[in-house]
């Protein structure tokens, strides 16, 4: 079986920091919406548009880019983790590999056409905004959650 390109084992440490970190950051923005001031600034957008109101295109607005970092952050470390070899990288542990990676593109899909059918109205942009995060995380946990399960049995 021709080997995956994946990242060296070490960059998974970083990876386990940058969602940590990010996990961390968007709970204080939950619990305390809290969103720092020195994160507004000028930024390019290739579409604005605004609730109930007009729609730019290419154009420069002042944003408060929190959100924004702590998702990129998110994303970043989650594939990173997602995606680093482990200590030791053998055809198991790619085929549990792809096959977390298949399971959790089909959970996260048959998650996501029951909210289509039971969540309505702009509630359904949230469930839209967190199922861009699920399947990175249903990855990773079923990944690591089977390769626990078979180092716990030898």
């Amino acid at each position: 079986m021709k080997s995956l390109v994946l990242l060296p084992n070490g960059f998974k440490k970083v990876g386990w920091i940058l969602l940590a970190l990010s996990v961390l950051m968007w709970s204080f923005h939950l619990i305390w919406d809290w969103e720092p001031s020195w994160m507004e600034f000028k930024t390019w957008s290739i579409l604005n548009s605004q609730f109930l109101g007009e729609s730019s295109w290419m154009s420069f607005k002042s944003q408060n880019m929190f959100i924004t970092v702590v998702a990129v952050i998110f994303i970043i470390g989650g594939l990173v983790v997602g995606f680093s070899k482990e200590k030791v990288e053998d055809e198991f542990i790619t085929t549990l590999r792809l096959n977390s990676l298949m399971w959790a593109v089909l959970v996260g899909y048959l998650v996501l056409v029951f909210l289509y059918l039971t969540v309505y109205g702009l509630a359904f942009l949230n469930v839209l905004a967190y199922q861009m995060f699920a399947i990175l995380l249903l990855f990773i946990f079923r990944f690591h959650y089977l390769l626990y399960k078979h180092n716990s049995k030898g």
